[in-house]
Formats: C-alpha cells, structure tokens, sequence
C-alpha cells in the first residue's frame, strides 16, 4: 500500500518549523546585552541582526524557485539543516566576527523556512483551510513575539547565551526526521533546463545592495557608501531582467509581472508590512517614551495585534468562498486605515488600555489582508510556479519591512532633531535616555514632560506617513481583478 503524506503531522511540524525561525529574532534581541558583554563587540552587534535579514532574503526567491524545480521535501528540509547548523555555529561562538558569520548562514536556512512553509500548505489545503492554516501560521509570530523575551531573560539568567542557539538543535533534528518520514512528495521529473546561475547571482546583488543600502542610510544617512549600494542594485536589476529574457528557465518568470492580479497584491503586501514595521517598532516607543510604561508593558501591548490577526485570518478564509479577494483586500486596508488613522489623532494623555483596543482592530486588518494576498498570491499563478510565487510574496513584504523601517527612523530623527533645535536643547542623545525606563528617571521632569511632547509630535510624522502607504495599497488593490483566481478555483 503506498504510503500518503500525513497531513496534521506534516502541518505541525510546519508550525514547530516556523516558531524556531520566528522565535530567533526575540530570543536575540533579550540576549543581546549579554552577548555584547561577553565577546565585547558593541561597535558591530547592528551586524548579528542585519546579516541574517540580509541572507534570508537574498536567497527566498531562489528557494521558490528550486521549490517548484525540485520538490517542496528537499528544500524545505534542507532549509532547516542550515538553519541548525548555523544555530550550532552560533552557540559554539567566542567572538563577535564568528557569530556574525555563524548567524548569516542561519539567515540562508531561515530563507527557506517561511516561503517554501507557505508553499507547502498550499499544496495541502483547498482556498478556505489554506486561510485558516496561515492564521494559525501568523500565531505562531505572535506567540513568539511574547514568549521570545521571556524565553531569553530565563535562558540567559540559568543555563547561559549560547543556550538560546543551542536549544535549535534538538528541534531542528526531531523535525528533519518527522518530515522526512511523515511527508510523502511526488518526485519531479527533472527538466533538462540548466539552472539559471546568472540569473540567480544578479538577482541576489540586486536583493544584498538594495537593502544594504537602506540599512547604512536608516544608521547614518545619506552617504558615498549608500548611493553607491543603490547604483549597484539598480545595474544588477537591470542585468538581472537581460538575463532572465534569454534565461531558458528563469528564476523568476518575468510574464509573472504582467499578471494584474499577482502584482498589484505584491506591492500590497509590502506596503502594508512597511506599515507594520512603523506598529512593531515605534508603539513600544510611544508606551516608554510618551506615557514612561515599563518595557515589558511596551512590548505587551502589541499582543492584542498578535492574537486578532489570527481571527482575521479564518475570516478570511471564510469570506473568500463568497466573495472575490479584492474585496477582502479593500475590507482588510480600510479596517488598517481607520486603526492608523486613530493612531494619529490620540492626544498625548490617552489612557494606555485604548491601545489594546486600537492594536486588536489593527489585528483583523492586517489578519484579513495579509493571509488574501498571500492566497491570492498563489491562486494567480500556474500550479507550477506556486513556489515563484510564494516565495516573492515573502520577499515583497520582507523588502517593504526593510525599507520602511529605515525611512521610518530617518523621519523620527529629523522631527526629532528639529524640534530639540527649536527647544534650544543642544544634547541630542537625550531622547535616547528618554525611551529607556531606566534612564528616563534621572532626566529633570519639566523637561521630560517637554521631550516627551518632542516624541510624541515626531511619531506622527511617522503615523502619518505610514498611512500614506496604506492609502497608496488600497489605490494598488482596486487593480486586482474583479473575479479572483481563488474564487473561480473553489467554484470548479
């Protein structure tokens, strides 16, 4: 009797595989101080974060493709082995320069786990429980968000840093082994088409260059170092697309482009994430700087955003049996819009309860929006560029993240640093020591209360231009088509 592919095992260890990666940015930020502290390279830690989103998303799309080429099992378990040995490697680490390296080949196991996760369920599931399936996927990133400082305080406190890497082995091989038992794939026929090396190489230039760029322009702005990383990506974009013209088998197909549908949920997706960046990073601000919470009640209040998303996800699922995508898209952006919007026209004062409220209304939003332009992502495309596609909706939203939160930062100090000039207060550090809990004590309190105003004005700048980005996804999602793939796939 042929042996069929376990599908609750295999969706469990899709899970388990999508919390290791999501964990490993929370579990690293709590452990960082530590980190510093013990192999003493405070001038480069920026680097421990940057290279592994640096690796990760230079290779996503490749993963897609090799995906659709080889197989989903290989890659995906192949995937998880990188990111266990680059765990390993991690843990193993006495100085900064080798956790550094150690952490850049977690990114490239990490780039295979989200898109090629996504891929599978969509092989697994029809359109509805594909919905529900992500919901529970997206919770995995809320739970982590929460459990991954508490994980790292206590890992760090008794066993030791090296520990909060170290604990990736024993997960990552028990789920090799799952996976390698409990999910049956089809083998694919091997095409005779070469592989598209060159292709491949430029596309990952563009990708290294780009979001370096913005990286060194978010830190120190604009600079020789930077304009330069932008001219590099923009001449490997342009070689990039020669190449896949001629390309007999293409990383990236680029008639995928000409398809309304797929493109316009594309820039969607990573519009709305670029937004997401300026939630995740500056209302944690706002509770410590503005109103001088505590951080553990600073990251807290991002949790109800967290837990409603995955709501908005089975609803999702659930409206796109009856209606299009496009109008679950538009329902999704508006709900983030009028969740933004609030955002922008709080007074200083509001009570710190009515952020939960605002967060879990973002929730939904963001739970109906993102899970359809993924769906969406998928149903737009033939069956056999479903990795393609997948993976690109990964990298969308990973390059939106990327950008905006640099030019996020970039709006934060100009406000701020035009409003302390105006104040006629000279030390610009201070709103470094303002945002910490620690040091925000020590600062006199008439002129905490008038910093605190200082950030609280700069942060709507930030709002502000967020929804910009979001009323520019709503203008974008009119574009995707009346009657969506999804919809005519469940009605066949």
């Amino acid at each position: 009797m042929k042996r069929k592919t376990n599908v609750k095992v295999v969706t469990a260890g899709i899970f388990i595989a999508t919390f290791m990666s999501a964990i490993e940015g929370t579990i690293v930020t709590t452990a960082m101080p530590t980190i510093v502290g013990s192999l003493h390279g405070i001038e480069i830690m920026n680097w421990v974060f940057s290279i592994y989103l640096l690796t990760n998303a230079m290779i996503t799309p490749i993963y897609g493709k090799l995906a659709d080429k080889i197989g989903r099992k290989p890659i995906f378990i192949f995937g998880i082995v990188l990111f266990v040995l680059g765990s390993a490697l991690c843990g193993m680490s006495n100085e900064m320069m080798t956790l550094i390296i150690a952490r850049g080949i977690q990114g490239i196991g990490a780039g295979a786990i989200m898109p090629v996760s996504l891929t599978i369920i969509a092989d697994l599931y029809d359109i509805e429980k594909r919905a529900k399936v992500l919901g529970l996927t997206s919770a995995a990133w809320g739970v982590a968000s929460v459990f991954g400082p508490l994980a790292g305080g206590l890992i760090v406190d008794t066993v030791g840093w090296h520990w909060i890497f170290f604990i990736n082995v024993p997960i990552g091989l028990a789920l090799i082994g799952l996976l390698q038992y409990f999910f049956i794939e089809e083998k694919k026929v091997h095409q005779a088409k070469k592989m598209d090396i060159f292709g491949s190489l430029f596309l990952m230039l563009t990708l290294v260059s780009l979001l370096l760029g913005f990286q060194l322009l978010g830190d120190g702005g604009l600079s020789v170092a930077v304009i330069a990383l932008f001219a590099a990506s923009i001449l490997s974009l342009v070689l990039f697309i020669r190449t896949e013209k001629r390309a007999e088998d293409p990383v990236i197909n680029l008639n995928l482009f000409k398809n309304q549908a797929f493109a316009s949920v594309n820039i969607v997706a990573a519009l709305i994430s670029g937004f997401l960046m300026g939630l995740d990073v500056y209302i944690p601000m706002w509770m410590q700087g503005v109103l001088g919470k505590p951080a553990g009640l600073g990251g807290l209040v991002l949790a109800p955003m967290s837990i409603v998303w995955m709501y908005g996800s089975f609803l999702s699922g659930q409206l796109l049996r009856k209606y299009p995508a496009k109008r679950i898209i538009i329902i999704g952006l508006t709900i983030i819009l009028a969740g933004g919007g609030t955002l922008l026209v709080l007074p200083q004062q509001s009570p710190f309860w009515l952020f939960f409220i605002i967060m879990g209304v973002l929730g939904v939003g963001y739970g109906l929006s993102v899970t359809t332009t993924t769906v969406e992502a998928q149903a737009s495309v033939p069956k056999e560029e479903i990795g393609v596609a997948t993976s690109f909706n990964t990298l969308s939203r990973t390059i939106g993240q990327t950008v905006m939160v640099s030019l996020f930062g970039i709006i934060l100090n100009v406000a701020n640093g035009r409003q302390l000039v105006q104040a006629g207060i000279a030390d610009l550090d201070i709103m470094n020591r303002l945002i910490n809990p620690h040091t925000a004590l020590q600062i006199d309190s008439d002129l905490r209360m008038e910093l605190r105003k200082v950030l609280f004005d700069s942060l709507h700048w930030v709002y502000f231009a967020g929804l910009v980005l979001i009323i520019i996804a709503l203008i974008f999602s009119f574009m995707v088509g009346k009657q969506s793939r999804s919809v005519t796939l469940n009605e066949e």
